[in-house]
């Protein structure tokens, strides 16, 4: 019996290494399995680190949206298996990292399991999410609210500084 096709929204980014090469290379990693199929890219974003340590680099930021058979869990482990193959460490919550690789919406699925609580919890308040996801879909909701007027409203908006363009696989 085949599974059935979930939407998913994974926002993706890098403040330590070579920013670009990572990204590229976790979207094709992300995608690079049959229970994974990409629909959607974002433009990448650079921005000022939120929360953690200060003097941490800017991160470089994109979102994509891709189709999965795999369950939230199995998504989950997914990503971070991509986040291990680009030397990801927590040593420090919310310090730099050469890649963060988040769930942020799952189908329609609200869980607030600690180990995945979906949406993500903290997405509606964070431009660096937002800001390229609305450029993505410009349709997109969060909780019923509109992607773009949650990043205009968000704290971080001020740190967004340009679009980068960096190659990226495209969406079929």
């Amino acid at each position: 019996m085949a599974r059935p096709l979930n939407r998913a929204i994974l926002a993706l980014g890098s403040n330590l290494g070579e920013r670009e090469g990572t990204l590229q290379s976790a979207v094709a990693e992300l995608v690079d399995c049959p229970e994974v199929r990409l629909q959607n890219v974002s433009p990448v974003i650079t921005t000022k680190p939120v929360g953690g340590p200060v003097g941490q680099p800017d991160f470089l930021n994109m979102v994509i949206a891709v189709d999965t058979t795999f369950s939230a869990m199995e998504l989950l482990q997914h990503c971070q298996s991509v986040e291990q193959a680009h030397h990801r460490t927590r040593a420090v919550r919310w310090g730099a990292r050469t890649l963060d690789v988040d769930i942020i919406v799952y189908g329609s699925v609200v869980s607030d399991d600690p180990v995945l609580t979906l949406p993500h919890p903290r997405a509606a308040e964070r431009a660096f999410v937002l800001y390229p996801w609305s450029l993505m879909d410009a349709h997109a909701t969060l909780a019923g609210k509109s992607v773009s007027e949650l990043a205009a409203a968000a704290a971080d908006m001020a740190g967004i500084s340009h679009i980068q363009d960096v190659p990226l696989p495209q969406a079929p």
